[in-house]
């Protein structure tokens, strides 16, 4: 069995809708809110212009504070006098060119082997062991 459309509409009243004043209220509360992100972005900028103030102005202070100021010349009353130093000269020493005995070179063949076959040796032994 198949239903089929009622033949005469029922009679609707109209809801009442108050969208009129419902949107006077949005417009009402995003009125609020820009004005209160005006003012954040108010209080933004004047945050950051006082601190861009205090920026320039401690510059200002730095650059005063390092420019160097003329000194005055000192006042000499009488002619410069060179004294003779009371300290002893120093006494001069050898340079050490030799390396300390636990510096050395260690190889595995002994210095006296082979000596006369490399010059190179012959020579390190001479610089290691005859100024010992």
């Amino acid at each position: 069995m198949v239903l089929g459309k009622p033949l005469v509409k029922e009679n609707t009243r109209p809801m009442n809708l108050v969208l009129h004043i419902r949107a006077e209220e949005r417009g009402e509360f995003e009125h609020q809110v820009a004005k209160k992100m005006s003012l954040i972005e108010e209080y933004k900028m004047e945050r950051e212009r006082q601190q861009k103030l205090a920026e320039e102005e401690e510059i200002r202070r730095l650059r005063k504070e390092i420019v160097q100021k003329a000194q005055p010349m000192p006042y000499f009353d009488g002619p410069f006098v060179p004294r003779r130093s009371t300290k002893q000269p120093t006494k001069p020493r050898e340079p050490k060119f030799h390396a300390p005995q636990q510096n050395k070179i260690k190889c595995c063949m002994s210095w006296d082997d082979n000596c006369s076959e490399y010059p190179s040796r012959n020579v390190l032994h001479r610089v290691f062991h005859d100024h010992s």
